[in-house]
C-alpha cells in the first residue's frame, strides 16, 4: 500500500461493508428535551395548552397585535412539525449510508453538548457582571418618574439576557438536529431523482428556518407583553409603553453572546476539520476529499453541522432579534417626539412584518415540489433556477404583505400619507435584499466570469490562484457598499419627508424610516435561511454518497447539489452582512438615546477630530483585524493537528473528531473575550480619563467612535472574507466538474490551494464578523451606564 501511494498508483477501492464507529456511548438529547420525553403524553398536552392559555391572556392583556403575532408563530410551529415528520418518512438508504450518518451525528451532538456547556458557564458568569453593574447604576428619569427600580431593572436585563442565550442556543440545536438526519435522506434520494433530493434538504432547511424566526419573534412578543402586564404599562404613575423597548435590550444581547461564540468554535471546527480533509487526503495522498481512508473526513462532516447549521440558526436568530428590538426602541421614541396617541403600532410593527415573513416564506418553501426528474438518469434540472423561483414568489408576498402592515399600523391622522412613505422605505429594503443575493451570486457561482476567471488563474500555478483570489475579494466590496449607501440615504430621506414633526415642527422620521427598511431587507428572513441550511445539508449528502461509494450518477447529483449549496451559503451571508450594517446603524443611534437619557443632556453628534475619540475609532478599526486574525490563526492551529494525526488504512475517525473539538473549544476563548471586553476597558479607561480633564461624556463619545469605526471596518472585512472564500471554493468546484483538466491537474491542485486559504475566511471570520458587530452595539448598548 505505501509503494502504491509513492508512485500514486492507488488500486481501486473495493466495495465492502465497512463500519464507522459511534462517538458517544448513548443518546444524547438536551436536558429540557429528555424532562418533556419523560413526562405523559396527556400530561404534557394539558401544559402544552394552559401554556397557550397564558400566553394569549396575557397577549390579550396588551394588544390585539400580539394575539396576531402568537397565533402566526404557533402555526408555523406546526408546520414545521409536519415538514419534520415528511422529512423524517423519507427512507435512509442502504445499511452503510445509515452507518456514516450515525457516526456524523454522533459527532456533532458531542461538539455541541461541549460547546455549549462552556458557552453556558461564560454566559452565567457575565450575567452576575450584568447584575453587579445595573445594581449599582443610576435609573433613567423616566424609571425613577415609573417607580423602577434599580433592582427590578437589573433583575429584568438579566433575565432578559438569560432567557435570549437560552433561546439562541435552542436555534442552533433545531439547526444542527435537523441537518444530521435529513442528510442520509438526501443521499438516498440521489440514488432516484435529483428534484426529489433537492426537496428533502429545502424542507429540513425550511424547518429549521421556521423554527428559529419563530421563535425570535415569539420570544421577544412573551417579553415584551409580560412585561406589560407585570409593570402595569401605561397605568398612572407607572412606565410609558414608549420606553418599555428598551427593557428588552439585553434579549438581543444575550442572542448576540451565544451566537458568536457559536459562529467561532463551530467555524474554527468545520474549516479546520475541512482544510485538514483537503491536505491530508487532495494533496498529501491524492485521494478525494470524502474518501473513507481519509480519517479526517468524519470530522469534515460533522463540522458543516456544528458550523454552517448550528452556528447560522444562532446567527440568524440574532439577527432578527437585535433588528426587532432596535426598531421597537426607534418606532417608541419617534412616537414620543411626534406626540402619536397609540404607539403601539409603531413599536409592534416588526413583530408584524416578521410574522408575515413566516407565512410567505412558508409559502415559498412548499412551492418547490418532486414532482420532476423521475429517474436518476434524467437531465438534471438547475436546483439554483429552483430555488430562485422560490425566492421570487417570497419576494413578490414580501412586497404585498409589507404594504399591507404599514397601512395596518403605520397609519395616523398627524401624517396620513406617512404609512405610504414608510411602505416605500420597506420596498428600499426588500429591493437592497435582492440585490445583494445577485451581487454575491455573480461573484460566487461558478456560471458567471469572476469564478471563471479566478479558475484560470489557477492554471498558471498556486501563487497566481492565490493574487486573483484576493482581488476579486478586495473588488466584490464595491457594489455592496454602495448598495447600501444608497439604502440608507433613500430610507432615511423617505422618512424625514413622511410629514411625521416634532413639538418644533421638524421632520423625526428618518431614523425610523431606515429601521423600516432593515425590517424590509430581513422580511424574507426564513426563506434565505431555508437556502443557507440546503448547503451543509447536501455537502453532507454528497460526503456520505462519496463514502458509501454510491454509483458515478449519483454523485454527480450530490456534485450538482453541493456545488448550489455553496453559492447560497455565500448569497445568504452577505445577506447578513448587509442586514448587519443597517442594523448596527439603528442600535448605533438607540445608544446615542440611551446615553442622552442617563446624561440627562443631548447627545446627537460624535466629532472625530477630538483626539481621544479619533483614537477610539483607530481601536474599533484595529479590533476587527486583530478578532479576524486570531479566528483565521485557531483555523490554522487546529488543522495542524488533524494533518499530523497519519494517514491509515483503517482511520481512526473518532479521534480525528476529538481533536478538531477539543482544539475549537480552546482557540474560540480568545478572540470571544477580545469582543467583550475591548468596549467595557475603552470605555472605563476613557470616562476616568475625562473625568480628570473635565470632559464627562468622554467615555460615551470614545465608545461610540469605536462602535462606528468598527461596524464600518467589520462589514468591508466581512464582504471581503466572505466573497473571496465563496469564489476559491467554487472554482475549485468548477475545474471538479472537468474544466482545465479536472480533478488531479495541477490546475486543480493550485485551486484546491485556494480553497484551503479560502475556508477560515468564509466560514470562520467572515460568518464572526457581522455578529461582532452586532454584538459590539448591543453591548455597548447595554453597558451605556458605565461609560458616564
Amino acid at each position: 500500500m505505501d509503494d502504491e501511494l509513492e508512485s500514486g498508483n492507488l488500486r481501486p477501492y473495493v466495495d465492502r461493508p465497512r463500519t464507522f464507529p459511534n462517538m458517544r456511548n448513548k443518546a444524547y438529547n438536551p436536558l429540557i428535551f429528555r424532562v418533556l420525553m419523560g413526562i405523559n403524553v396527556r400530561v404534557l398536552l394539558t401544559l402544552l395548552l394552559l401554556g397557550f392559555g397564558v400566553i394569549f391572556y396575557i397577549g390579550a392583556r396588551t394588544s390585539p397585535i400580539i394575539v396576531f403575532v402568537f397565533s402566526v408563530c404557533i402555526i408555523s410551529f406546526l408546520l414545521s412539525i409536519y415538514l419534520t415528520k415528511w422529512v423524517l418518512s423519507k427512507d435512509e438508504g442502504p445499511p452503510e449510508m445509515v452507518q456514516i450518518s450515525d457516526a456524523i451525528r454522533d459527532g456533532a451532538e458531542g461538539f455541541f453538548r461541549t460547546q455549549y456547556g462552556t458557552i453556558s458557564k461564560m454566559a452565567l458568569l457575565l450575567a452576575l457582571v450584568i447584575l453587579s453593574i445595573y445594581l449599582f447604576r443610576s435609573p433613567t428619569p423616566q424609571q425613577e418618574s415609573s417607580g423602577l427600580g434599580r433592582s427590578t431593572s437589573a433583575y429584568i436585563t438579566v433575565a432578559a439576557f438569560l432567557l435570549g442565550a437560552l433561546c439562541s442556543g435552542i436555534a442552533g440545536y433545531v439547526g444542527m438536529w435537523v441537518s444530521v438526519r435529513a442528510n442520509v435522506r438526501v443521499s438516498s434520494a440521489a440514488r432516484r431523482s435529483a428534484r426529489e433530493a433537492l426537496q428533502i434538504a429545502v424542507r429540513a432547511g425550511g424547518f429549521s428556518a421556521l423554527v428559529v424566526v419563530g421563535m425570535a419573534v415569539i420570544g421577544i412578543a412573551i417579553l415584551y407583553s409580560t412585561f406589560y402586564v407585570w409593570l402595569r404599562v401605561d397605568s398612572p404613575g407607572s412606565m410609558k409603553v414608549i420606553d418599555l423597548p428598551l427593557l428588552l435590550v439585553g434579549y438581543g444581547f444575550g442572542a448576540s453572546f451565544v451566537a458568536l461564540f457559536a459562529q467561532l468554535g463551530g467555524g474554527i471546527f468545520t474549516k479546520a476539520a475541512d482544510v485538514g480533509a483537503d491536505l491530508v487526503g487532495k494533496v498529501e495522498q491524492g485521494i478525494p476529499e470524502d474518501d473513507p481512508r481519509n480519517p479526517a473526513v468524519i470530522a469534515d462532516l460533522v463540522g458543516d453541522n456544528v458550523g454552517d447549521c448550528a452556528a447560522r440558526g444562532a446567527d440568524l436568530f440574532e439577527s432578527i432579534a437585535a433588528e426587532i428590538i432596535s426598531a421597537m426602541i426607534l418606532g417608541g421614541t419617534m412616537a414620543k417626539q411626534c406626540k402619536i396617541e397609540d404607539p403601539s403600532g409603531f413599536i409592534l410593527f416588526p413583530l408584524v412584518v416578521h410574522s408575515f415573513d413566516l407565512v410567505i416564506s412558508s409559502v415559498g418553501i412548499l412551492s418547490i415540489r418532486g414532482t420532476r426528474n423521475s429517474g436518476s438518469k434524467s437531465p438534471i434540472e438547475d436546483p439554483m433556477a429552483i430555488l430562485q423561483k422560490g425566492y421570487n414568489l417570497t419576494i413578490v408576498l414580501s412586497v404585498l404583505t409589507f404594504g399591507l402592515s404599514t397601512r395596518w399600523l403605520l397609519y395616523t391622522e398627524r401624517a396620513p400619507s406617512a404609512w405610504f412613505n414608510f411602505a416605500l422605505c420597506g420596498l428600499v429594503g426588500i429591493i437592497t435584499a435582492y440585490v445583494f443575493v445577485c451581487i454575491t451570486k455573480y461573484y460566487t457561482d461558478y456560471k458567471h466570469e469572476p469564478v471563471r476567471t479566478l479558475a484560470l488563474a489557477s492554471s498558471t500555478g498556486h501563487g497566481t490562484n492565490i493574487i486573483a483570489g484576493v482581488s476579486l475579494g478586495l473588488e466584490s466590496t464595491a457594489l455592496p457598499v454602495l448598495v447600501i449607501s444608497l439604502s440608507i440615504i433613500s430610507a432615511f430621506w423617505l422618512g424625514q419627508t413622511s410629514g411625521l414633526l416634532d413639538e418644533a415642527g421638524n421632520p423625526t422620521g428618518g431614523l425610523f424610516g431606515t429601521a423600516v427598511a432593515t425590517m424590509g431587507m430581513l422580511s424574507t428572513a426564513a426563506y434565505i435561511l431555508t437556502m443557507d441550511m440546503f448547503g451543509p445539508i447536501a455537502d453532507n449528502a454528497g460526503g456520505i454518497v462519496e463514502m458509501s461509494q454510491q454509483p458515478e450518477s449519483v454523485r454527480e447529483i450530490t456534485d450538482v447539489l453541493d456545488a448550489v449549496g455553496n453559492t447560497t451559503k455565500a448569497t445568504t451571508k452577505g445577506f447578513a452582512i448587509g442586514s448587519a450594517a443597517l442594523a448596527s446603524f439603528l442600535l448605533f443611534s438607540a445608544y446615542m438615546d440611551e446615553v442622552a437619557a442617563f446624561a440627562q443632556e443631548p447627545f446627537k453628534q460624535v466629532d472625530i477630530a477630538i483626539p481621544e475619540v479619533f483614537v477610539g475609532g483607530l481601536l474599533g478599526s484595529m479590533l476587527i483585524f486583530l478578532f479576524s486574525a486570531w479566528a483565521c490563526s485557531a483555523v490554522g492551529r487546529t488543522a495542524q493537528e488533524v494533518v499530523n494525526e497519519d494517514y491509515k488504512e483503517k482511520p481512526d475517525y473518532g479521534r480525528c473528531v476529538a481533536i478538531v473539538a477539543s482544539a475549537s473549544l480552546r482557540e474560540m476563548i480568545k478572540p470571544g473575550a477580545l469582543a467583550i471586553v475591548s468596549p467595557i476597558v475603552v470605555g472605563l479607561s476613557f470616562r476616568i480619563l475625562g473625568y480628570y480633564t473635565g470632559h464627562p461624556l468622554l467615555g460615551a463619545k470614545v465608545v461610540a467612535a469605536m462602535l462606528m469605526f468598527a461596524t464600518v471596518s467589520g462589514i468591508l472585512m466581512a464582504l471581503f472574507l466572505n466573497t473571496a472564500g465563496g469564489a476559491w471554493d467554487n472554482a475549485k468546484k468548477y475545474i471538479e466538474t472537468g474544466a482545465l483538466g479536472g480533478k488531479g491537474s495541477e490546475c486543480h491542485k493550485a485551486a484546491v490551494t485556494g480553497d484551503t486559504v479560502g475556508d477560515p475566511f468564509k466560514d470562520t471570520a467572515g460568518p464572526s464578523l457581522h455578529v461582532l458587530i452586532k454584538m459590539l452595539a448591543t453591548i455597548t448598548l447595554v453597558m451605556a451606564p458605565i461609560f458616564l
